[in-house]
């Protein structure tokens, strides 16, 4: 969301007559609701001031912003106020308050917020802006300081010249918090299927009879696999739903997933509908205004007890036949694939699962055989090579051709061979990142080959899992280990033809040097969070990435990881008052964005961050000095 088109001559006010904190509000509030965009302003008045208990929403420099996310907003606005006089609004500095922006946004909408306010924050701290605004003659002279081209000055580009800033479209933003819903889902399903998957394994291949076992400890230990595998839908849908509302959209998003797939058969993709449909209908439900006395209900009693039964009716009565039988069809089709089917297909699956190394096109390839490893086990038997194929294909380049690398990257090289037989993708990440126009192609062109490898040798892959760690429960052992060794050649012979002789850079004093994020309170200018789907590599790299970056700038950052094993190195209060800038580096939904708003906020990808993590810091140096402090140290 542009903020340009939130503003409008009739929300800016040049002389704001108020002489308090509490009149500068009602005032503004005043100014919304003349502009038709609040349907009940004493509610939204209440908003805000319920916003302003968490926290004074007064800055630095004078400027206040505001805001709060309300049921009793109509349409989203800005609005823009002058107080000539200025006013005690409580300030962090102690200074008089004078330049106020109130935000007003739908409820639930937390994308939206944190975007208007990053843009708020963005255009403020520019270089004589604020001195423009409270220059301005009319409001029709401060809308055109807010409706200017934001060009700023990028060194991602060779050329000087100011790029203007390119905002998404409303289409592409929306897809956006799509995938990041669903590889939220996918991401607290993941340990599920894995347990299950090869818990189950091992107690059919122990057994030795090719059934599940019926009796004994191989019986119990193969009811633990049915459970994970049994519960994993319900999590995919649950964990869906909230991303999108929050907790009341949990049990929703759980029980219609459970109905949807015990009941009618619709497998992984009647959760993922389900999770959406839950998800959206208790977003819905938190907008229409509660009484007072029923408030406090809404979170743990109204919404995940309606939400439910809207989401149930809607399977039983609407849905979830036609899903069902959607499932159906896709099974069938993927059963009928022999022979030319196979090979195209294998082609497609092995390369999307090699290209981004375990980012968001590895997981919908990943988590098309993942789910069917019941029904399909010879998806798994194709992806499992394909997911281990790059990390050991480079670390073969690095072993055939040592000259085509730097010593890092060989020392990389032995790390990423451990990863590739533990099924680890990411483990060629490091390679693709230095040298991305020639170890991508490699690391797809060695997947297509293993994946295919596997598919026409019918390996069975009885484990959600890649690499040689699950050989005990594959069905075709000599097939799979031959579809590793053709891919993982394939890889290494084509990234050693395109790479030229490496040249040793002279930093053997940087090469092992640690760098470490800040873990005490309130000392770093930059803080950041990383989040990936699995929890895992993405996570952590992106992380090392930008403390690398952020300690060769000289500046102080502090990185919370939203992983495999929780939030670690937590962003608290005094972090957030202290800091100029956070930046969200995730390819999923990240954890509690509201502690951030009112700060600058750079959204990027986890790649963007492992790729650029310096040119970025750059680029926001470059926008204004006054936004980091160097570290002494």
């Amino acid at each position: 969301m542009d903020i340009t088109s939130l503003i409008n001559t009739k929300v800016i006010c040049l002389d704001l007559k108020a002489t308090s904190k509490d009149g500068i509000l009602k005032e503004m509030v005043q100014i919304l609701d003349d502009a038709g965009k609040l349907s009940d302003k004493k509610q939204f008045l209440l908003d805000v001031w319920a916003r302003e208990d968490i926290g004074n929403t007064g800055f630095e420099d004078g400027i206040a912003i505001p805001h709060a996310k309300s049921s009793a907003v109509s349409t989203p606005s800005v609005a823009v106020g002058i107080s000539r006089n200025g006013i005690d609004y409580g300030a962090e500095d102690g200074e008089q308050s004078d330049i106020f922006f109130m935000l007003a946004s739908p409820d639930g909408d937390d994308t939206h917020h944190i975007e208007v306010l990053a843009q708020i924050s963005s255009r403020l701290i520019e270089d004589g802006f604020t001195n423009k605004l409270k220059a301005v003659a009319t409001p029709e002279e401060a809308l055109a300081l807010f409706t200017d081209n934001i060009q700023l000055e990028s060194e991602y580009s060779s050329s000087p010249a100011p790029t203007p800033k390119i905002e998404k479209s409303e289409f592409k933003r929306n897809l956006g918090r799509t995938k990041e819903h669903l590889l939220f889902g996918t991401s607290h399903m993941i340990p599920f299927i894995v347990a299950g998957g090869v818990l189950l394994s091992l107690s059919v291949m122990i057994s030795g009879h090719g059934a599940v076992p019926t009796e004994g400890v191989l019986a119990d230990i193969a009811q633990m696999g049915i459970a994970g595998l049994t519960l994993f839908t319900a999590v995919l849908g649950g964990y869906i739903a909230y991303s999108i509302a929050d907790k009341p959209g949990l049990a929703p998003g759980m029980i219609g997933s459970w109905i949807a797939v015990q009941q009618y058969n619709t497998g992984f993709l009647g959760a993922i509908v389900v999770g959406f449909f839950a998800g959206f209908v208790v977003l819905n439900l938190k907008k229409i205004k509660l009484p007072d006395s029923m408030t406090s209900l809404g979170s743990i009693f109204i919404y995940p007890l309606v939400g439910t039964f809207i989401t149930c009716a809607a399977v039983m009565w609407l849905i979830g036949a036609p899903i069902a039988n959607a499932m159906t069809s896709m099974n069938e089709w993927l059963a009928s694939m022999a022979g030319s089917g196979k090979v195209l297909l294998g082609a497609i699956l092995g390369g999307m699962t090699a290209f981004d190394m375990g980012g968001p096109i590895n997981k919908v390839a990943t988590l098309f055989a993942q789910t069917q490893v019941n029904t399909q086990p010879w998806l798994m038997g194709g992806v499992g090579i394909a997911i281990c194929t790059p990390p050991l294909g480079m670390a073969l380049a690095t072993l055939l051709s040592p000259k085509k690398f730097k010593r890092e990257e060989r020392e990389a090289g032995k790390a990423a061979g451990i990863m590739g037989m533990i099924g680890i993708t990411e483990g060629a990440i490091p390679f693709a990142a230095a040298d991305p126009a020639r170890v991508i192609p490699a690391i797809v062109a060695g997947g297509i080959v293993g994946n295919i490898t596997g598919f026409l040798f019918n390996v069975l892959n009885h484990a959600p899992w890649g690499g040689w760690i699950v050989l005990p429960v594959v069905d075709g052992k000599f097939g799979y280990v031959v579809g590793t060794l053709m891919g993982a050649l394939t890889t290494a012979v084509i990234v050693i033809l395109l790479k030229k002789t490496a040249i040793e850079d002279d930093e053997s004093d940087v090469k092992n040097t640690v760098f470490e994020s800040i873990k005490n309170e309130g000392e770093a200018d930059i803080l950041a969070i990383t989040a990936c789907p699995s929890g895992v590599a993405h996570t952590f790299l992106a992380a090392k990435s930008l403390e690398k970056a952020a300690h060769r700038l000289g500046l102080k950052i502090k990185v919370e990881t939203q992983g495999a094993d929780g939030i670690n190195n937590r962003i608290t209060p005094l972090d957030v008052k202290n800091a100029k800038l956070v930046i969200f580096a995730h390819d999923v939904a990240i954890k509690e964005p509201q502690r951030f708003a009112g700060m600058r906020t750079i959204d990027i990808g986890t790649k963007e961050a492992m790729h650029n993590g310096e040119l970025l810091l750059k680029a926001n140096m470059t926008s204004t000095n006054r936004l980091f402090r160097k570290s002494t140290v």
